[in-house]
C-alpha cells in the first residue's frame, strides 16, 4: 500500500495466502484514502477489527448452546468463554489462529446436530471453507464433525453435489485468483503449507516437543483452571455432545504427530471444550455461584499478566524506532535488531520508509544438512560476527536493538564503535536463553571514528 515493507521467507516461497492480510490491507488503504492512517490507527485498528469479531463470535456460542440446551446453560457456557484466558490472550490478535477460531465458532452455530431442526449445511460449510483457505489446519477439527453430518444426512448426494462441491470450487477459485493477482503467478498456497508442515514436517526447524506435549502441557495450560470443569462436563453432557469431544480428541491427537507444537495451534478446540465446561457449570447447583467466582479470579490475574505485562518490551521498544520517523536524519537513520529473529513487529508499527534490518532464520529448503541461519551463526559468536558484517564504519547501524543478556558479550564492540544507550525496555520477569528481561536501545554518537 505504501510501496515499502517487508516480506518474509513464507511469501517468497508461497506458503502463505493474501486473502487473510487482504482484509487488513483493506482497512489500511481505506484509512490512506481518508488520509487518516496514522501510526497509532494502524496498529489499533486491525486489532480492534479482530476484537469486534472475537465479541460476535462469544455471542454467537451463546446462542447455539441457546438452541441446544436453554437459557441458563447458555449463561453458564458463555461465562466460561468470557474466563478463559487463553481467549483474552489470542481472540485480539491477528494471528492466522485465532480467524481460524472464530471462524470455526461461526460454522459450529449452524452445523446441524443430530436431531435438532437448526443448521445450515451451505452456511457452516462456507464457513469451513473460508476457515481452510485462511489456514488450511483448520480442516483437522472438522474431520470428524463433516462426516458425522455426512453418515446422518438423508440425502447424501445431494449434499456432495449442491453443497460440498460448489461451495468447494467458489472459495479455492477465489482464494487462487486473489493470490494469483498479488504473487503475479498461479500458487496454490493450502498445497505448499501441507507440504512444508506435514509432509515434509520441516516446522521442526522452529522447535520439537515430545508427542504428548499438547495432552500433558498444551490442553492443560490453555484450558487452565477450566480444566476439572472440562473433564466433569465431559463425563456429565448427553449422548449428542460427543461429537464435540471426539473433535477435541482428534484435533489433539494430529496435532501430537506433528513436530513442532504451539500453544496458539490448538486454540480452535477451546471453544469446544467452552461447552463442557458450561455444562458443568450449570449443574454444580448449590456450589455454582463459588465455583464462577474461583474461575473469574484464577483467569483474571494470567489474562491481565499476559495481556499486559508479559513480553511487552518487543511493542514498547517500536514506538521508540517511530520516533525516527519524525526525525530531519530519517534518511541517515539504520535500524538494526539483533534479537531472535521476528521478536519485534516491523513496518506497520514505524510506518515509515526507515532503514530497518534484523536477525534472518528462513528453515532451510534446499536440503542442505548443515544448514544454520544467520540468528545462530550470530549467537554462536555475536562478537566475531559484527566484526566481520560491519568491516567499515560507513557499514555501521545508527541504532541497535537488544536483549539485555546480550549486552555483556558485545560491549567491547559497543565500545570501540562509539555507542551509547539511550533507552532500556522493560520486556519480562522471565527472561530465558537469548531473551533478556530489558530489550536496550543503543544509538551511534555522531562524529565518532576511532
Amino acid at each position: 500500500i505504501n510501496n515499502y515493507g517487508y516480506l518474509t521467507w513464507e511469501w517468497a516461497n508461497g506458503l502463505r495466502g493474501y486473502s487473510y492480510p487482504l482484509i487488513f490491507a483493506s482497512i489500511y488503504k481505506a484509512l490512506q484514502l481518508l488520509a487518516k492512517d496514522d501510526v497509532q490507527l494502524l496498529i489499533w485498528v486491525p486489532r480492534f477489527a479482530q476484537a469486534v469479531l472475537a465479541a460476535f463470535a462469544d455471542v454467537k456460542l451463546y446462542s447455539l448452546v441457546q438452541h441446544l440446551e436453554n437459557a441458563e446453560t447458555a449463561k453458564c457456557v458463555y461465562f466460561c468463554q468470557l474466563c478463559s484466558w487463553f481467549t483474552w490472550y489470542s481472540c485480539t490478535r491477528t494471528l492466522t489462529n485465532t480467524m481460524e477460531t472464530l471462524l470455526t465458532i461461526f460454522a459450529l452455530s449452524y452445523y446441524p446436530i443430530k436431531g435438532l431442526k437448526m443448521g445450515s449445511s451451505c452456511k457452516y460449510l462456507a464457513l469451513i471453507a473460508f476457515a481452510i483457505v485462511i489456514r488450511p489446519t483448520a480442516v483437522i477439527p472438522w474431520m470428524p464433525l463433516v462426516f458425522s453430518h455426512f453418515l446422518q444426512e438423508q440425502r447424501k448426494a445431494d449434499l456432495i453435489l449442491y453443497n460440498c462441491i460448489p461451495i468447494g470450487l467458489v472459495t479455492v477459485g477465489t482464494s487462487l485468483i486473489i493470490d494469483r493477482v498479488f504473487f503475479g503467478e498461479w500458487v496454490v498456497v493450502q498445497l505448499n503449507f501441507l507440504k512444508f508442515n506435514v509432509l515434509q514436517d520441516l516446522g521442526a526447524f522452529y522447535g520439537s516437543h515430545p508427542w504428548h506435549w499438547y495432552f500433558t502441557q498444551g490442553l492443560p495450560v490453555i484450558l487452565g483452571t477450566h480444566l476439572p470443569f472440562f473433564i466433569h462436563g465431559c463425563v456429565l453432557a448427553p449422548k449428542r455432545y460427543r461429537i464435540f469431544l471426539m473433535a477435541v480428541i482428534w484435533t489433539v491427537l494430529v496435532y501430537s504427530m506433528l513436530t513442532h507444537k504451539e500453544f496458539r495451534f490448538i486454540y480452535p478446540v477451546l471453544p469446544f471444550c467452552m461447552v463442557f465446561c458450561g455444562y458443568s457449570l450449570k449443574h454444580l447447583k448449590a456450589w455454582k455461584k463459588s465455583a464462577a467466582g474461583f474461575l473469574l479470579l484464577s483467569n483474571l490475574l494470567p489474562a491481565l499478566y499476559t495481556g499486559l505485562i508479559h513480553q511487552r518490551g518487543s511493542l514498547d521498544v517500536m514506538s521508540h524506532i517511530q520516533q525516527l520517523c519524525n526525525n530531519s536524519y530519517q534518511s541517515q537513520a539504520f535500524v538494526f535488531i539483533m534479537m531472535p529473529c521476528h521478536s519485534t513487529p516491523f513496518y506497520s508499527h514505524v510506518h515509515c520508509p526507515l532503514k530497518m534490518r534484523f536477525l534472518q532464520c528462513p528453515p532451510d529448503l534446499s536440503g542442505n544438512e548443515s544448514y544454520i541461519d544467520e540468528a545462530d551463526v550470530f549467537y554462536s559468536n555475536p562478537l566475531g560476527w559484527l566484526n566481520k558484517e560491519f568491516y567499515n564504519d560507513t557499514l555501521l547501524p545508527s541504532h541497535l536493538i537488544i536483549f539485555s543478556v546480550l549486552e555483556q558479550e558485545i560491549s567491547s564492540f559497543l565500545a570501540l564503535r562509539g555507542y551509547e544507550k539511550t533507552a532500556t525496555v522493560f520486556h519480562t520477569h522471565v527472561p530465558q536463553g537469548r531473551v533478556g528481561s530489558h530489550i536496550y536501545i543503543y544509538r551511534k554518537k555522531t562524529g565518532m571514528s576511532h
